[in-house]
């Protein structure tokens, strides 16, 4: 298994910007894919990007244009820069992974807040 540790979430106004990162620990070398999740009040979660080990990004339409996703060197870390933030993208931010021995499961940090006021 693995333990995700976010951190960059903040309060902005809306056109600012924000840098998550997540680090993984435990079996990183069996990381298939890392990810960002969000889930604001009354919503379900959702899913925002991610990224594989090829490096390929994949994003949702809603902040396509406006967000980057981007894997550190050791490949363990994630990074979501977030630019031009709108009110709708205020939200608990999750960081996600998907491990080659554990296909059936993900695997989540604790949350981070993003709050994007008018």
């Amino acid at each position: 298994q693995v333990r995700l540790v976010e951190s960059g979430g903040g309060l902005v106004q809306a056109g600012e910007s924000l840098r998550l990162s997540c680090v993984a620990f435990g079996r990183t070398g069996s990381i298939k894919a890392l990810g960002w999740y969000r889930q604001a009040p009354g919503k379900q979660r959702e899913w925002v990007a991610d990224i594989n080990k090829d490096e390929i990004p994949n994003y949702v339409d809603s902040v396509k244009g406006r967000f980057t996703i981007s894997r550190g060197g050791a490949l363990n870390t994630v990074y979501l820069q977030m630019n031009n933030l709108k009110p709708e993208d205020t939200a608990i931010y999750y960081c996600n992974a998907k491990l080659y021995i554990d296909p059936a499961n993900d695997f989540w940090g604790q949350g981070t807040q993003v709050t994007v006021s008018s």
